[in-house]
Order: structure tokens, then sequence, then C-alpha cells
């Protein structure tokens, strides 16, 4: 059976949540206090204190901290897309599921496969992006390895080598965070399953979920504000060694 209108509105919602909040965050990143920006510059300080170090064990061990969170919802996801295919042998038990619960929206096979691939579509995409984050995080540790010791901390050719790596860093959280938010917006897509109505409010609540996250948390007003705390540490630093 075709589309209905209300389940063509819904998908659309779902899309434009998707699409316009992704292209949102990155613009009002740019102006304004957030997770991205506020790590941002925490990179930039932890790269430009590595490089100071003779011994970066303890960046060693961090970095491989990070890929290991990203190999886990990498393996999870691959878990995932192994279950959705097992479903397309399975639509019609699926069915008689779903038509057991209260208010849900009955439909046909062909719906419930389109549904399906709108999930399996999704996990693929997550999965290409926690890889390329797990490939980036192997680029930093390269980089890291690569980097020669800036004693004084005053070699401006070093300086601008660890800005670089903390926007390869940068990219690989980036990634990491798309990833992540395909499986906020697969929660919803879910949804989809029991009625188009329950998609369009789990799309417009997860976007209040991220943008509360990700913009007015305690933990991004935390992280702000112990940026600028380093920011002036470093600045007072660069000074004394200045002066020295």
């Amino acid at each position: 059976m075709p589309l209905s209108i209300i389940d063509v509105f819904a998908l659309f919602v779902f899309i434009l949540s998707w699409s316009g909040y992704s292209w949102f965050a990155r613009k009002k990143a740019k102006s304004t206090d957030c997770l991205a920006r506020s790590l941002h510059q925490h990179r930039i300080h932890w790269m430009h204190e590595a490089i100071t170090k003779e011994m970066r064990v303890g960046e060693a061990s961090l970095l491989s901290n990070l890929e290991r969170n990203i190999t886990f919802f990498a393996s999870s996801t691959l878990l995932i897309l192994a279950g959705l295919l097992t479903l397309f042998a399975k639509i019609e038990t699926l069915d008689m599921v779903i038509s057991s619960m209260p208010y849900a929206d009955h439909t046909s096979h062909l719906m419930i496969q389109l549904k399906l691939s709108l999930l399996a579509f999704i996990f693929v995409l997550s999965f290409f992006q926690f890889t390329w984050s797990m490939r980036q995080y192997g680029f930093v540790n390269v980089m890291m390895g690569a980097a020669p010791i800036d004693v004084s901390g005053q070699n401006e050719n070093l300086k601008s080598y660890a800005k670089q790596m903390a926007t390869v860093q940068d990219q690989a959280a980036h990634a990491y965070n798309y990833g992540l938010r395909s499986y906020y917006f697969a929660l919803a897509a879910m949804c989809w399953f029991f009625h188009p109505v329950l998609l369009i409010l789990m799309s417009i609540w997860v976007v209040y979920t991220l943008y509360t996250r990700e913009f007015n948390s305690k933990a991004v007003k935390a992280i702000t504000a112990a940026q600028r705390l380093l920011k002036v540490e470093r600045d007072n630093k660069m000074q004394n060694k200045g002066k020295g």
C-alpha cells in the first residue's frame, strides 16, 4: 500500500529534524558556547601541553580510552544491523507483535519492510561514522608519536603542529558525535512502527534533548568555565616564560 499523507508528513518531519538540527548545531557552535566549541579549546590546550612532554604515556592512554568507547559502539552497531536483517525474514511475526499492541497503527508488510529499511540505513550511517572516528583517532596517535619535544613551549611551528593535532582529534570527535546522534534518531524512527504521530513527537523530543545537552546543560557550563580558567593559566604561563 502507498504511504499515507500522515506517514509522508511524519517522515518529512523526521528528516527535517535530523538534517535541520545538524545544520543548526554546526552554525551555532561557531558563535555560541557549547560542547563542541569548548571541547575544541580543551583539545588545543591538551595538544599544546603534550608536545612539551618527553613521556606521553598519559596521552596515549587517554586516546586509547577514547578509541575503546568508539569501538564498543561500532561493534554494537554491527550486532544491531544483524538483528535488523534477521527481522526481514520475520515480517509476519513482527506484524503480529505490533498489531497486538494497543493504539498501534495497523499497516502492510511492505510498510514494515520500509520502516526496517529506514532503521538499517540509519545504523549503516552510524557504523560509517564510528569507524571513521576510530581511524582519525589512529591518525592522532601517529601525529603524537611523530611530534618532537618543545621544552620551551615557544616554537611557533610546533604550536601550529599541536593545533593541527587538535583539529584531527576534533574531526574524530565530530564523527563520533554524529554516530551517537544517529542512535538518538534511530530511537525516534522505531516509533514509526507504532504510529506516524509518535514518530513526529519523538523527532521533536530528540531535537530538544540534543539541544539541551549540547548547548544548555550543566556539563556545558562547567566545561566552558574550565576552558576559560585554562586559557588564563596558559596565558600566564606564556608570559612568565617570556619574562624568563
